[in-house]
């Protein structure tokens, strides 16, 4: 038996691109909210002030090349964190 002129489907149709929507607005909105909270390596608790030194950019660059291991950069930061 078919239900009216065959539209069936469409309700169907929308209503799945309608859950595909909102889906896609809540993966969004997460990763929005969560943009400055992204895990990663976590570098050791060092007071951050609006102008690093430049010594402290340096390493912050080599160890974004891959020029240091996470230890290396940890024990540097550690280094110049004591010699202020």
């Amino acid at each position: 038996m078919m239900w009216g002129n065959g539209s069936m489907g469409w309700v169907w149709g929308f209503g799945l691109m309608a859950l595909v929507g909102v889906a896609i607005l809540v993966y969004i909105v997460i990763r929005l909210s969560t943009k400055n909270g992204q895990s990663g390596p976590s570098s050791p608790a060092v007071p951050a002030s609006p102008d690093l030194t430049s010594a402290r950019k340096i390493l912050d660059e080599r160890f974004a090349r891959g020029e240091l291991t996470p230890e290396q950069y940890r024990e540097q930061i550690r280094v110049l964190a004591e010699g202020r």
